[in-house]
């Protein structure tokens, strides 16, 4: 109760699609599933996901811990990271209480380099670069908005300063998106098995629009994430007969 009470009060960058006064104009979620851990064979050990709020989901990757933008705002109990990948410098994906809450000491911190400035000894990585870390690989994909911005000529995210990942875990390989709109290197993604999108306004793009380009990439398992109040109804009916597996998890 107290953990949706916090969902329904936060607005943050990134978050809730504002209106004069601050009220909230998204449609209510269908009910999802309740929050649970999944498990995919990799060939090289199990994966599992485990949702957490928002942006926020770590992952066992056999005996390795790896969360992604873990934000102060969710449950952060979770079993301490070996690896923590981020995305952008907006509060509810690098936040420093957050990271430090769930790092270990040695931990390895993948961010751009807008966020690897600020963190002694993170791993920088570019759009298009990529970060072996023995058990995993981490690839950095753009994520960025093509026409959405707070006013003409700007963009709420600018191509080049932040990453979605693809991260490839023996014979699978997971995306991350990020914050993005629809674009040419999302459609163009190949051979994704599980695939987290965002899909928000007015920061991101709505699920109709998340749907068309998951239709193009047509990734088998399809989390829908980073969705605050969007109207998930739209995504099944745009996604009939792609093939894509849609599973709605309870992140806030």
């Amino acid at each position: 109760m107290r953990r949706r009470l916090l969902a329904a009060l936060l607005i943050l960058a990134c978050g809730r699609s504002p209106t004069p006064g601050g009220a909230s104009t998204g449609a209510p979620a269908p009910a999802p599933s309740a929050t649970s851990a999944d498990t995919f064979d990799t060939g090289a050990g199990a994966l599992t996901v485990h949702p957490v709020r928002h942006a926020t989901v770590w992952f066992e990757v056999g005996d390795r811990i790896v969360w992604v933008d873990p934000w102060s705002q969710a449950e952060l109990g979770g079993p301490k990271a070996d690896v923590v990948l981020i995305t952008d410098i907006h509060p509810d994906h690098y936040d420093p209480a957050g990271l430090a809450a769930v790092r270990r000491p040695g931990a390895v911190i993948v961010a751009p380099k807008v966020v690897a400035d600020l963190v002694p000894g993170a791993v920088a990585l570019a759009n298009g670069e990529t970060h072996d870390l023995g058990f995993m690989r981490v690839e950095a994909i753009p994520m960025y908005n093509l026409r959405r911005g707070p006013e003409e000529g700007k963009r709420y995210h600018d191509k080049g300063r932040g990453n979605g990942y693809v991260l490839t875990i023996g014979d699978k390989r997971v995306y991350l998106s990020g914050d993005s709109e629809c674009t040419p290197e999302m459609k163009a993604l190949q051979n994704i098995d599980v695939a987290f999108v965002c899909m928000n306004l007015p920061y991101t793009m709505p699920p109709a629009e998340a749907a068309e380009c998951v239709a193009a990439f047509k990734p088998k398992v399809l989390y829908p994430y980073h969705y605050r109040d969007a109207n998930l109804d739209e995504l099944a009916p745009a996604l009939a007969g792609s093939g894509v597996e849609i599973r709605l998890r309870d992140w806030y």
